[in-house]
């Protein structure tokens, strides 16, 4: 298996673990698969089997067997138990599946160690992080960006890994005290929290700014841990096999996904699984008031929203107003096309309007659609499925299920639909209490950590001013 950049005009391709550790290409583009392995029914059999059989783990050493093919077996089997150990999670379904009285399912996806669905790759990617390295005797850097969520969930994973250090991004005043205080409270001197003056775009922009800079990236061994990097994503989409062959549908039954999203590399994960084969009928975006990708698929016309726009919502790890994997889904809906979805990047990054109308019918035809909802949405949500379920749900789910029950009101189905959930909603405690006018309850691992001290330092947003940073920080610590 070898990949691709989106925006290369060469043709070169790489191999697994080199993308691992680069993240970004050179170019700027994101890496892909030159080519995506195909599943049948059979195998889909198979795999439901290994999965009754084995667990989560082994389900996901065959789906990444598909995409990684210079780790040896034995290794890979090894990364994927370690990642996956029953343990690690507060379920040993890892994910499992439940039904709302109104037919929509929910993928339980917080059970990690974060309490975030972003736990279900971190793990995966740290465990393959701290193999590759060791097997070069090489260091790495990790700089991330997070809009809540993923810094945690890295840190959590790469915590005290030989040879690697985390940098983390986050958009100051722009998370919940919850998941400020699950970063910030981290310990130790091979994880760094800077809080960006500005929004989550704001920090994925210095993220790929510094991964622009080859010579940079290179003296510091900078790696990425966001979904620009395809282990990641990959990652992400066994959770949609699994929760697929959890219902145990009849031989090539179709089934439709909500999901909650603001860098698109969640649905994106979907996307990839139902080019393997998964049948899978629609990905339906689910965005709050930064409804940039909601605009994009029923419009036609991408554009990027300023910084200075991006709206301050209860869901906040959708507050996004530019979504980095959009591109690799341009990219496979226009053929491959390395020349046009560069041409295409270049004008969105330049402020300009990207227009999709060309490729309208091939979007109809991948099965993406979009909802979008409110506070109020959220909060009518969440009451109602307290009060009608007894379940707790975060706002980021309940953007989900908002619209869900939109879509199925708008397109009456028989196929099931299944909406990932995203977080635990103590993450979230403030909106839930206002919702349902109770207090969310929390593992007690997490127990106070509000109070615990703070371990972070404020950044301008500026690439010189964090290189600069980055270049002390890491000085210090050789």
């Amino acid at each position: 298996m070898r990949y691709v950049s989106t925006r290369a005009t060469d043709h070169t391709t790489r191999a697994f673990s080199d993308i691992l550790l680069e993240g970004l290409a050179p170019d700027g583009g994101l890496y892909l698969p030159a080519e995506y392995p195909r599943v049948d029914a059979g195998t889909l059999a198979q795999w439901r089997k290994v999965l009754a059989d084995d667990g989560y783990a082994a389900l996901a050493f065959e789906v990444c067997s598909l995409f990684i093919d210079d780790i040896p077996a034995e290794d890979l089997l090894g990364i994927c138990r370690r990642a996956y150990a029953p343990e690690k999670f507060s379920d040993p379904q890892i994910v499992p599946v439940s039904e709302l009285s109104d037919g929509v399912r929910l993928a339980h996806l917080s059970n990690g160690p974060s309490a975030a669905f972003k736990d279900m790759a971190m793990q995966l990617l740290g465990e393959l992080f701290a193999h590759e390295l060791a097997r070069r005797g090489e260091r790495l850097t990790i700089l991330g960006a997070t809009s809540g969520d993923t810094g945690s969930a890295a840190e959590y994973a790469l915590l005290g890994r030989p040879g690697i250090r985390v940098v983390m991004l986050s958009p100051a005043d722009r998370m919940t005290p919850f998941q400020q205080a699950q970063m910030y409270s981290i310990d130790d001197p091979g994880v760094v929290n800077l809080a960006v003056e500005g929004v989550f775009d704001d920090c994925q922009d210095l993220v790929k700014a510094i991964n622009a800079d080859a010579e940079f990236k290179r003296d510091h061994h900078i790696g990425a841990v966001n979904s620009i990097n395809w282990a990641r994503v990959l990652a992400q989409s066994v959770y949609y096999i699994k929760a697929y062959l959890a219902l145990d549908l009849p031989e090539g039954a179709e089934v439709d996904y909500t999901v909650p999203s603001g860098n698109f590399g969640n649905i994106y994960a979907g996307y990839i699984a139902k080019r393997m084969g998964l049948p899978i009928a629609h990905l339906i975006v689910a965005t709050n008031e930064n409804d940039v990708l909601y605009h994009t698929l029923r419009s036609g016309e991408y554009r990027a929203r300023p910084a200075a726009d991006v709206a301050k919502t209860s869901s906040p790890s959708m507050d996004i107003g530019k979504a980095s994997n959009f591109e690799r889904y341009i990219y496979n809906i226009s053929g491959d096309d390395s020349a046009q979805t560069a041409a295409l990047w270049h004008t969105l990054e330049s402020g300009g309007t990207v227009s999709l109308q060309a490729l309208g019918e091939r979007i109809r035809a991948s099965g993406f659609d979009a909802g979008r909802s409110s506070h109020a949405d959220r909060l009518t949500t969440i009451r109602d499925v307290y009060e009608k379920y007894g379940r707790l749900i975060d706002p980021h789910t309940a953007d989900g299920v908002h619209v869900a029950r939109q879509w199925q009101a708008a397109h009456p189905s028989e196929r099931p639909m299944i909406c990932l959930e995203t977080a635990l909603p103590a993450k979230f405690e403030e909106t839930v209490q206002e919702a349902t006018g109770i207090t969310a309850p929390r593992p007690e691992r997490f127990r106070d950590i509000e109070q615990a001290p703070r371990r972070v330092e404020i950044l301008p947003n500026d690439v010189t001013t964090l290189k600069d940073y980055i270049a002390r920080s890491l000085a210090q610590h050789q």
